[in-house]
Order: structure tokens, then C-alpha cells, then sequence
């Protein structure tokens, strides 16, 4: 399926070296466009950390800068938490909460503007969506293979059914509204 979830945990090269990842900005860059060179319309999620150790403003600055120009469809963003037994708690500069909960809401944001940008993207092409939720509200939501949430009113018809659609547009809840294909 077209839709891959890539943890980064940050955009600052300084932090994935605090972090000790076996990777930096620079590789996980040429992943994505990889991705998006194979798959153009391919769903990439992307685990992200606010808060960590010595996190400067700089840093979540540059890691904010560097996931706003990454071609990507979402964020799942993490507050920092203090974790017992790991070698984060040895590094003294501790962002305060207020900050750390400052970051996630920008990095929120940021994932909400990703999303819209991505789902746009798919307007007028045809999917297979799996139906698999449960009446909510009187809709009924299923997810294209590439990770594009739909909505519609229920039927029960539709439950673990595989349905072929055109996306049509994007409701003001952010659902993407389409039309089933003959």
C-alpha cells in the first residue's frame, strides 16, 4: 500500500546525534523523495518529538523549518516525557512544559496544513476505500490505500466492504467527499 509511517523524531541534526540515531536530515530526505519518485501519490506520516534535552529554539526552529519543505502528508507529534532508566535524564538543559507544549501546538498545526495539502492533492483521482469504521454521528468513514480519510452517510451496506471511488472534495471537517465509480 501506498501509505508509509517513518519516525524522524527530529528535523536537527544536533538532536538526532543527542538522540544517538543512526541516521540524519540528510538520508531520511533522500528516503522520502525515494518514496515520492516511485509513489508520487504515496501517504508519508512522519513520528516527530517536541521537547527533547537541550533543545534549543534553534534547533526546533530548524526541525520546523526542515518539515514545512519536506514533502510529506502528516505529522504524529510527541510531547518529550521524562521516561525512568534512559539516558535523556542525564542531560541537564530539561525544556519546561510550557515550552514543549508551545512546539506540539505549532507542529500540530503544521501537520493540519500537511494534511489539507496532501488530501487536495488526490482531489479527481479514483481510490479503493475500505469501509471499517462504525456509525458515528449518522456518517460512516473508510481510508483510500493511500491513507485519505472519507466520509459518508451511513449505510450499513458498506461495513468491511471495498468501494470504488473519485475523490471530490474536502468537507469543512476535513473528511474528502467523493463519488462512488460504476
Amino acid at each position: 500500500m501506498p501509505h508509509f509511517h517513518i519516525p524522524l523524531q527530529s528535523g536537527s541534526d544536533r538532536i538526532l546525534k543527542s538522540m544517538r540515531r543512526r541516521y540524519l536530515t540528510s538520508l531520511y530526505t533522500q528516503r522520502i523523495a525515494a518514496i515520492k519518485e516511485l509513489m508520487p501519490h504515496a501517504c508519508v506520516g512522519v513520528d516527530v518529538i517536541v521537547g527533547y534535552p537541550g533543545e534549543t529554539e534553534e534547533d526546533f526552529l530548524t526541525s520546523y523549518r526542515f518539515l514545512a519543505d519536506l514533502e510529506i502528508s502528516y505529522l504524529h507529534v510527541f510531547t518529550y516525557s521524562e521516561r525512568p532508566n534512559t539516558e535523556a535524564l542525564t542531560i541537564e538543559e530539561v525544556i519546561p512544559q510550557a515550552i514543549r507544549n508551545k512546539r506540539s501546538k505549532m507542529l500540530r498545526a503544521l501537520s493540519v496544513k500537511k494534511r489539507r495539502a496532501f488530501y487536495e492533492s488526490q482531489l479527481g483521482k479514483s481510490y479503493t476505500v475500505l469501509f471499517e469504521g462504525e456509525n458515528k454521528k449518522g456518517y460512516y468513514t473508510g481510508f483510500t490505500e493511500n491513507y485519505v480519510k472519507v466520509r459518508t452517510p451511513w449505510n450499513p451496506k458498506l461495513v468491511n466492504s471495498l468501494q470504488k471511488v473519485v475523490l471530490e472534495s474536502i468537507d469543512s471537517e476535513g473528511y474528502v467527499r467523493f463519488e462512488t465509480k460504476a
